[in-house]
């Protein structure tokens, strides 16, 4: 079936979407070339738009128009990654067990994690836990204009920190079974 141009006393076949409305692409009308050249030439994204409405636009449109939070906002999901990953819960990284978890055999795993996180294998958890925190900060895309390569760095980064996280409990806790650890019905 062919459609016929919606162009007043046009009887062309319309093949050519034109928009009824500037925010919905889902309702348009079929024009021919001829008069979507026409419609073309006259539309006018931003009519009745003050300039302030044409600014935040643009702005928005760096950002494909979705909200982004900034970093310190409470919503944004590095921030609360950030503070899940900061968190111990079991005091784990407190304990005196520390001091052995750097005499314990470093995976292949971890060593990828420290390498990632740009450390090496002899290094005590604050360092990591710090050099975590600076790469976080200097990764975050709300530092680095929402470029996707910084946002991907970002995201290895925080793996790795996990896997060294986890491993660095794991041993500690394989290490000493003196460790004295809240009951985690409290914790959680």
């Amino acid at each position: 079936m062919k459609v016929i141009c919606d162009w007043k006393n046009c009887k062309k076949i319309g093949s050519y979407k034109a928009p009824i409305e500037r925010d919905n692409s889902k309702k348009f009308r079929l024009l021919c070339l001829e008069h979507i050249k026409i419609f073309n030439k006259n539309w006018n994204y931003f009519e009745n738009m003050d300039d302030q409405e044409i600014e935040f636009f643009i702005k928005s449109d760096l950002t494909w128009h979705k909200s982004t939070k900034n970093f310190g906002s409470s919503e944004n999901f590095f921030n609360i990654l950030w503070n899940n990953a900061l968190d111990d819960k079991l005091n784990i990284f407190k304990s005196s067990n520390f001091k052995e978890f750097k005499k314990a055999k470093v995976s292949q795993t971890d060593r990828d994690a420290l390498e990632v996180m740009e450390l090496n294998g002899e290094i005590k958890w604050e360092e990591i836990h710090s050099k975590f925190k600076s790469l976080v900060k200097k990764y975050h895309p709300d530092k680095n204009q929402g470029n996707k390569k910084f946002e991907d760095k970002l995201k290895k980064i925080t793996l790795a920190y996990s896997q060294l996280k986890k491993s660095f409990c794991s041993k500690t806790l394989f290490l000493s079974n003196n460790v004295n650890l809240p009951s985690l019905s409290k914790t959680l």
